[in-house]
């Protein structure tokens, strides 16, 4: 019984250093690519196919249905399919740029993963990035297992959650001025960033 026991106990020690390894190791792959994108000397000539490859780098681990959802809170349930298909790729489109604009603006910095925590089917990884003129940037990805692969459902900027500040601009624009407005906006976002 006690030999039983202590293998369960080990079993779940390896299961957990395993989790930890494949979260961060998921996130930490990504990083690593969008780093070498933002990086790359030849890439920076030809913004088109930059972002192409950023926005296929960010979406091997970004699942954007589920912050599209998360950021339209309650108003998500109230949208028609063809709506939510719109309105998700127009958020992508605006997440693309935002997450790259926070990593663009650093250069050969150290990334440090500093912890990662798992509860059941959701994990945060907390990362810093340090530069010596800019300071310290905390980055913190927030996942979610979906069928047995972990996707960032949410990023955590200098303690602000893209997804918590999204949701609050949304609310107040759909309350105001109506859902077709939020999406107006976020057509010409979305506009200005291809012609970038």
């Amino acid at each position: 019984m006690l030999k039983r026991i202590a293998l369960i106990v080990l079993i779940g020690i390896f299961t957990a250093a395993q989790s930890f390894a494949s979260v961060t190791d998921e996130v930490k792959k990504t990083v690593d690519e969008v780093v070498k994108i933002v990086a790359d000397k030849e890439m920076k000539k030809n913004e088109q196919i930059r972002r192409q490859a950023l926005k296929q780098a960010i979406s091997v681990i970004f699942d954007y249905t589920e912050m599209s959802k998360r950021s339209l809170g309650r108003h998500w349930k109230q949208r028609t399919p063809d709506e939510r298909k719109q309105f998700v790729e127009l958020f992508e489109s605006l997440l693309e740029k935002t997450y790259a604009n926070k990593i663009e603006s650093y250069h050969n910095e150290k990334i440090v993963y500093i912890k990662e925590t798992t509860d059941g089917h959701y994990s945060e990884v907390k990362s810093t990035i340090n530069n010596p003129s800019h300071g310290e940037l905390t980055l913190d990805y927030r996942l979610i297992n979906e069928n047995g692969k972990w996707m960032v459902y949410d990023v955590v900027i200098e303690g602000v959650s893209l997804v918590s500040n999204y949701r609050g601009q949304f609310s107040r624009i759909i309350s105001e001025h109506g859902y077709g407005e939020l999406v107006k906006k976020l057509q010409t976002k979305y506009e200005e960033n291809k012609v970038q």
